[in-house]
């Protein structure tokens, strides 16, 4: 199996219909979802200069007994060329906390405006946009 999944929609228990992402996930090994979502608030997506998770672009994390991290993760368009550029992020923010990083690209339900959490929107504004 190759590190990035094929994309999938996620399904209804893993990703919030409105309003801001509430991370659900799930915790088999020594890894906490709380420690791993933490680390990923070091990927900052580089058009917008905000982390992936106040951007609401996590949908999940599953975190099997071997320390494996599948991540269910979308973009703020299917069409963004910087996949590579975010997987090696999270790769590197989270090294050493799991054994290994899957990102499992879902597109369903789509990414919108309503995901970014409340700090997120601090930060987008602080930045000159109108959230």
């Amino acid at each position: 199996m190759s590190d990035t999944e094929t994309p999938a929609e996620a399904t209804p228990d893993t990703a919030a219909a409105e309003g801001p992402t509430v991370i659900v996930g799930t915790t088999a090994g020594t890894v906490s979802v709380e420690d791993l979502t933490e680390a990923l608030m070091d990927v900052v997506d580089p058009e917008l200069g905000i982390d992936v998770v106040n951007l609401g672009l996590i949908y999940g994390i599953h975190i099997d007994e071997s320390d494996v991290a599948t991540i269910d993760m979308t973009l703020t368009s299917a069409a963004c060329p910087l996949t590579d550029v975010i997987e090696d992020q999270a790769k590197t923010a989270t090294e050493g906390l799991v054994q290994d990083l899957r990102i499992n690209w879902v597109w369903m339900p789509p990414w919108g405006p309503d995901k970014i959490t409340d700090d997120g929107r601090d930060q987008l504004r602080a930045l000159g946009f109108n959230v």
